[in-house]
Formats: C-alpha cells, structure tokens, sequence
C-alpha cells in the first residue's frame, strides 16, 4: 500500500489533460504530495512536445501524480523521468515480459510502445518547487487509430481485459517505492536500474540526426537526460530530447 500516491485521488470522468487539472489547482495551493488526478477520457491528451495521446474513453488508465520535490536540484530533474519510468515498467512486467524504458519518455513491450509519460515541472531558484508526472498507459484499447507507428495495449498482448483499478494501485505502489529511495538519495541504484532497462542499451542500432543516418549504440544518459551514443569510430555524441531518432 501507497502512503503518499494516491491517498488523495480525484476522479474525473473528462478532462482536457490531467496534467493541465493538475497545474491549474496547483496554482491554487490546493493539493497534499502524492495527490493522483484520473481521468475516464481525456479532450486534449498530451505527450512530449504537444504530441497528441491517443485513449479510447474508459479503456486506459490516464493520470497525473502531483510531487514536491525540493530537495532535488533543478540540474538533476531527469531522475523525476527515471523513477516514474520504472514505476510503470516494474508494474507491466508483473503482467508482460520484455517491457523497457525507451529514451526519453516511452515504456514499450518488445519494439511496441503501450506507455508515454509527460513531466512538467515548477522550477524556483535552483531547484523545484512542483511536479505533475502525468503517465497514459494502454490497458483495455483494442483498435488505435492514430498516427502513432506502433501503440500496444495489455487486453492485445494478454487477449484478457485488466483491472485498471488494480492496476493504478500497484502502479502507485511501485512509483512510490521509487520515490522515496529519490528522497533518501539512493540516486546510484536508481541510475543503474534505469540503464538496465533501457531500451537498445549497448545493442547496436540505427540512429538519424539531422537527417543523417548512422549506426551506433546507446551507452548510458547523461545528468541531465541528454541519451549518449557512442557510434562505429568511437565517438560519443550526446543528444538531448528531439534531437536524434530511433529507426526500426
């Protein structure tokens, strides 16, 4: 059980965005840490950079966990991705294997993406005064229809539906357990854990920048997110979000 996700919870049936509900009442001062923000459908999901999150109304799970984490320096905010990262990927490997954290932002089972996550923090002086990690996960979504090249749902992969509550409450005991290891400082563990799972990590693949391709491997993410790739003549470059893609 969650002491701090999710002891608080409000339940929306639709929202533009749960991360736009969240910000706004933060604003306010209206809500404890931990506080979970749910919605049944959403009129204006987002991914990173104002991507469009595709959710069939009442079939995934949709949510933005609030977090006051001020005790992280602005510079070290990439942990805040890493921990709910594998939150959400230590509660679908309880139900699928080969699932992995693709860089920056994605969970995906086997090359198929069944989870993105948006992080929008507050930053004051240097560190940061609010979090709304805001997560959509494909839970009971059999046809997408959007643009996306490859979404993935649990109810595809396992040809059963899933209890999204069930799900959200390991979710958020998974997320927590995380999180408090953030606040005790355990920042090595969670750095190693996170390459572990990450997806391509030291394998050899294909890579564009700036429309040009080349080979490479993926061989760890630096402080501040930025992925680094070592290419075939040994030399490291490293790519903050947008600047470099994934070809499969």
């Amino acid at each position: 059980m969650s002491d701090i996700i999710g002891k608080n919870t409000i339940k929306l049936d639709l929202t533009d965005s749960t991360n736009n509900y969240a910000i706004k009442n933060l604003d306010m001062g209206k809500w404890a840490e931990g506080t979970v923000v749910m919605a049944r459908g959403q009129t204006a999901g987002r991914g990173q950079t104002n991507n469009r999150w595709e959710s069939e109304y009442g079939k995934n799970l949709l949510l933005s966990i609030v977090f006051y984490p001020r005790f992280l320096p602005v510079q070290q905010q990439f942990l805040l991705s890493k921990i709910v990262a594998l939150g959400i990927s230590d509660t679908l490997s309880l139900y699928v294997e080969n699932v992995s954290i693709k860089w920056p932002n994605d969970i995906w089972v086997s090359n198929l993406k069944i989870a993105g996550i948006l992080i929008e923090n507050t930053i004051m002086g240097n560190g940061i005064r609010s979090s709304v990690a805001g997560t959509g996960i494909n839970l009971n979504q059999k046809k997408f229809t959007g643009n996306a090249p490859n979404p993935v749902s649990l109810i595809q992969l396992l040809k059963k539906p899933v209890d999204c509550e069930e799900f959200a409450l390991l979710l958020f005991s998974n997320i927590e357990k995380w999180y408090k290891m953030l606040m005790n400082g355990e920042t090595k563990i969670i750095d190693l854990t996170y390459l572990k799972n990450l997806y391509l990590i030291d394998e050899e693949a294909f890579f564009s920048d700036n429309k040009r391709k080349f080979k490479g491997k993926i061989i760890g993410v630096g402080n501040t997110g930025q992925l680094l790739i070592e290419r075939k003549n040994g030399i490291i470059s490293q790519y903050h979000f947008k600047e470099v893609e994934f070809l499969l």
